[in-house]
C-alpha cells in the first residue's frame, strides 16, 4: 500500500504537459498584465460612480454625496417624478510632459459622472437645496403630504 501511495501520479503522464496549472498561471499573467498598458488615468465606469448614503427623517429625505475635488458649477442636480439625478464632469490639469515635470504616477480621478437613485417617497421639487462643502454634497429633498389611507363605507 505504500508502494502505490508513494508512486502515485508520478508514473502516470499529464494530460496537461508539464504542469496542470502552468497554462492557467500563464493566462492569469497575459491578463493581469495588460491591466496597466495604455491607461490613460480615465478610471472604469463602476468606480466612477460617487458613493452616497440616502436617509429619511419625518419631513425629508438627505442624500449625502461624495465628490471630491469638484466645482459645485460642475455638478448638476435633477428631481423627476421619483428620481434623482446628479452628474458632473471633473476635469484635471492637463498631463504633458515637459523638461520640469516629469509624471511618475498618473492615478486622480478625472471625466464625468451620472448617479440616480430611485427616491422611497414623494418630494416637493421647488423645494430641494444643495449644499457642497469639502467634497460631500448634501442635497435636501422635503417630502409631500401624502394622501393618508382611509376606510371606504360600501353601500348596500
Amino acid at each position: 500500500m505504500s508502494t502505490l501511495a508513494r508512486r502515485g501520479s508520478r508514473g502516470l503522464p499529464s494530460l496537461f504537459g508539464a504542469h496542470p496549472f502552468g497554462a492557467l498561471s500563464r493566462e492569469i499573467d497575459e491578463v493581469l498584465g495588460r491591466f496597466g498598458e495604455g491607461w490613460e488615468g480615465e478610471w472604469p465606469v463602476a468606480q466612477r460612480m460617487p458613493s452616497l448614503d440616502l436617509t429619511e427623517s419625518n419631513g425629508s429625505l438627505e442624500v449625502k454625496m461624495d465628490i471630491p475635488g469638484m466645482k459645485p458649477e460642475d455638478i448638476e442636480i435633477h428631481v423627476t417624478g421619483d428620481t434623482l439625478t446628479v452628474s458632473g464632469r471633473h476635469e484635471e490639469e492637463k498631463k504633458e510632459q515637459d523638461e520640469e515635470k516629469k509624471f511618475h504616477r498618473v492615478e486622480r480621478r478625472t471625466g464625468s459622472f451620472q448617479r440616480s437613485v430611485t427616491l422611497p417617497s414623494p418630494v416637493r421639487e421647488s423645494d430641494v437645496t444643495a449644499d457642497y462643502q469639502d467634497g460631500v454634497l448634501t442635497i435636501t429633498l422635503p417630502k409631500t403630504q401624502t394622501e393618508k389611507a382611509h376606510r371606504v363605507a360600501i353601500k348596500t
